[in-house]
């Protein structure tokens, strides 16, 4: 075997060691080695130069992306998700007939659709969702962000909360809570533009809270112009929004009951 390639092959086994066992800065100083190491192997995008080792060098590096992609969810770096998507994405897509597929490739693009929807980016969940393969939408993972996607774009946010329960993976955990957070913010914004206050107890089952005290953790943290006075929240205290419409306020009344209503359903 090339020698930088054994070199290479030892360390990724060195990684996925530090890895089971969740020793993740030996994980992310073995990654950045690793990184330099993939520099030398012509074989790899943009040039994929046909060399003795190329399919070798190709199924390794495209695992250190897939582990990488891992990683960054492990240790909760999102920006690093992003970019080492970016990279293993090359090898989704650039290099079919040339090595077999990955069997985590669906698992890996699945969390990008995750991490998309749960960042309220939705054009973007589109436009990678019309680039999978054919047949992409029949794999667990993929259908179950779909799902989400569209439970998400007709409100029904109990169904995504609870989606929690279904993850195809562990490791969609980290986006599903990232969403939870999106869709209180969403109700947030609806809430303090169609009252002027609720009482704690009713603002604590509109945004899905077991109790009033993550209610008030959450007001603390997440919404500064809140306040909290005589078992009531009263919006945007510090700085006055212009009185909403009844019909707007029947609107996001007649929201919530349906979306308490299909929880019973459910």
């Amino acid at each position: 075997m090339d020698p930088e390639l054994e070199e290479a092959s030892l360390k990724l086994a060195w990684l996925n060691y530090a890895f089971v066992r969740n020793e993740f800065p030996t994980c992310v100083t073995l990654l950045s080695e690793l990184k330099v190491l993939l520099t030398k192997f012509p074989s790899l995008p943009p040039t994929f130069e046909q060399t003795p080792n190329a399919v070798a060098e190709l199924k390794l590096a495209r695992a250190v992306y897939e582990l990488a992609v891992v990683l960054s969810i492990k240790i909760g770096d999102q920006d690093a998700f992003e970019r080492n998507f970016a990279q293993l994405k090359v090898f989704y897509m650039d290099t079919r007939g040339m090595i077999p597929p990955s069997p985590d490739e669906y698992p890996i693009l699945g969390l990008n659709l995750m991490r998309l929807l749960a960042q309220n980016r939705i054009a973007e969940f589109h436009t990678e969702l019309e680039l999978l393969p054919l047949g992409a939408l029949d794999h667990p993972c993929i259908k179950y962000t779909v799902e989400l996607e569209q439970a998400f774009m007709e409100g029904t946010y109990n169904q995504l909360i609870n989606g929690r329960q279904a993850v195809p993976h562990e490791t969609y955990l980290f986006f599903i809570d990232l969403l939870a957070e999106t869709i209180r913010d969403e109700i947030a914004d609806c809430s303090g533009h169609a009252y002027d206050h609720l009482p704690v107890n009713d603002a604590t089952e509109m945004l899905m809270f077991s109790s009033d005290q993550q209610l008030l953790d959450y007001i603390s943290e997440r919404q500064g112009e809140w306040e909290v006075q005589n078992r009531s929240v009263l919006f945007h205290m510090a700085k006055p929004q212009p009185h909403v419409g009844l019909h707007s306020l029947q609107l996001i009344k007649q929201s919530i009951c349906y979306a308490q209503e299909l929880e019973q359903v459910v």
